[in-house]
């Protein structure tokens, strides 16, 4: 992105374009609109979401009402959160543990999971490919 550039536009159609998307929770990541905004929209898009916990379980994300949102975006927020919650994901202790065996095994599990699409998408073309019978 420029200078310039809508931010909001920028983010949506990339997640709308991308295939897998990846969700780093923190413990202040639902204080976060932008960050409840993505993740919201990877959900409504159907996007296969790999959570990533760092310093939190999944049972302590929750959007909460501070008054600066909708009540419907805090809704949509915390139906993407549930989501995520039972979504299996990697977990990160930031005292025990170490940044580049995350990024390690996050970016194994986007390849791997690349490759599986892949291969569903030419399994389905191959299906729906008519046969001819002589």
């Amino acid at each position: 992105m420029k200078p310039g550039d809508k931010l909001f536009d920028n983010i949506n159609g990339a997640i709308r374009k991308c295939k897998v998307g990846v969700a780093v929770f923190s413990p202040r990541y639902c204080e976060s609109y932008f960050c409840l905004h993505e993740l919201a929209l990877m959900m409504e898009s159907r996007k296969k979401v790999i959570p990533i916990f760092c310093d939190v379980k999944p049972s302590q994300l929750r959007a909460v009402d501070d008054g600066k949102c909708a009540m419907e975006d805090i809704r949509r927020f915390n139906w993407a959160l549930e989501e995520a919650k039972y979504t299996v994901g990697l977990t990160f202790d930031s005292l025990k543990g170490n940044w580049s065996d995350v990024v390690t095994s996050t970016s194994d599990n986007i390849i791997n999971t690349l490759i599986e699409m892949e291969g569903e998408k030419q399994m389905q073309r191959h299906k729906s490919t008519p046969m001819l019978h002589v």
